[in-house]
Order: structure tokens, then sequence, then C-alpha cells
């Protein structure tokens, strides 16, 4: 089986702070980091760690950036022949890290909003049955990404992140699995009042496996109505930057 992670690659600047900045104040930061990040880039990494065969797809600039990027998905063993260098600003973030472990998230498309139909039919060409395809919302063409992958029978997991309102125009329904947190989930649910969110999800979603991350609490999977959880290991956090997409 191959994987195929058709997702974001971004520089991540993060600030570490003792609390998040609050409208109208000036904080002095204790220190700043340049970290490779994205949550392709995360997906692709953990996956190819973990042993899988991972290509990554998407777009970066031409600049120092762009050859860091990419050097950091090869050093982790992630093909990236289908890795794209065009002339443009990379995507990046700026990322708030507070003494408490948590982050707070600002994020520039750059480059990951320009993937095309053509490079689409050519990166599909590569794949087919019993392969993988593993995407979230960082990227354009998402419906064409997933069309194509369904075209090809590949098994479509989804991450619908960062959550907003376009996500319904996506194709959702061509989706294998889903890996939603407790906000995603209840977004995509559109659950009535009472409603059990997962149920809800599962409703909407018959045909589509559900792993929900919840925090402390560990996490669920339902599949063909049956649920399953997994509690969490508990752990001092230190920073929660892409613990989601490792996760995944």
């Amino acid at each position: 089986m191959k994987v195929l992670s058709f997702g974001s690659l971004n520089m991540d600047h993060v600030y570490r702070v003792p609390d998040f900045v609050r409208p109208g104040e000036t904080l002095s930061t204790k220190s700043l980091d340049n970290i490779c990040g994205g949550k392709g880039l995360n997906q692709s990494t953990a996956m190819a760690r973990c042993g899988a065969a991972v290509y990554h797809a998407g777009n970066v600039g031409r600049g120092e950036d762009g050859g860091t990027l990419i050097r950091a998905l090869s050093g982790s063993g992630v093909d990236t022949r289908f890795v794209r260098r065009l002339d443009a600003p990379v995507g990046h973030t700026v990322i708030q890290l507070s003494d408490s472990g948590e982050n707070s998230i600002l994020l520039y498309g750059g480059t990951n909003l320009m993937v095309d139909r053509e490079q689409i039919k050519e990166v599909f060409s590569h794949f087919g049955p019993g392969d993988l395809l593993v995407s979230q919302n960082e990227i354009n063409l998402l419906p064409e990404i997933m069309e194509a992958a369904h075209d090809a029978k590949m098994t479509i997991a989804f991450n619908p992140s960062p959550i907003s309102k376009e996500i319904f125009d996506l194709p959702l329904h061509l989706a294998d699995i889903f890996f939603v947190n407790e906000i995603e989930a209840e977004a995509l649910a559109k659950a009535g009042e009472g409603e059990d969110i997962l149920t809800a999800l599962a409703k909407r979603y018959p045909g589509t496996m559900i792993v929900e991350t919840l925090g402390k609490q560990g996490a669920l999977v339902c599949k063909d109505g049956k649920v399953y959880r997994q509690p969490a290991f508990p752990v001092k956090a230190v920073d929660t930057t892409g613990a989601g997409d490792t996760f995944m």
C-alpha cells in the first residue's frame, strides 16, 4: 500500500509566551523558533516514521524555506517527487506557545492554495486501488482531489481542519475515515438539541468510520454502529502543536 499525503507545507514561527496576547496588549516573547510544519508535513512525517511508504504532494516556494521543507520531508523518509516549487511565498504560521503548553495559531496559505488541476491529474496517475489518500483543509481544490482519489478507488482519510463553513462544499460523503476533534465533530454533525454528537455524525455519514479525539479523555472510534474508546496516556504537556496531526 502506498500513502499519498496531499497537503500543506508551512514554516511555523513559534513564539514562546507566558500567556496568549490580549486585544490591545503588547507582549514580549521568551523565544522564537522557526520550525517545519503544516498539517500535511506533520502527517507525512509521522506516517513515514512509522514505516509507511509515504508520497507527499503539494507546493512550496523557491526560496530558502521551500528547500528546508523538502529536506525535512526527505529526512524523515517521505518521497517528495510530487512537491512543486513555485514563485510565490511559502505557506506559514505564527504560533503563540504558552507556558501551559497550549497554542494559538494564525495561518497564511501561500503556495498551499496554488494546487491546480493538471497537478492533481499527474499525481493521481501514480496511485490506484489499495492505496490511501490522507488530506486536510489547508489546501485548495479539495473537491477535485477527493473525487480523483475516489475515481482511483483509493481509501480516503480526511481531517476537516481548520473547520470552516466552506467545508460543506466538499464531497464529504466520499471520505472513508474522518479524523475530528470535538469542535469539528459538532460542526459536521449538525446535531439537534439534546442529540449525541457522535451519533448524529454517524447518521449523517453512515459509510464513514469516525475517529474523534477527546484530549485528556482519549479517543473514540465509531464504525458500523459500534463505538470503541481508547483512554489517553497521561503525560505532562510541553507543546501540543501537531499533536492531532501525529495522532492521525
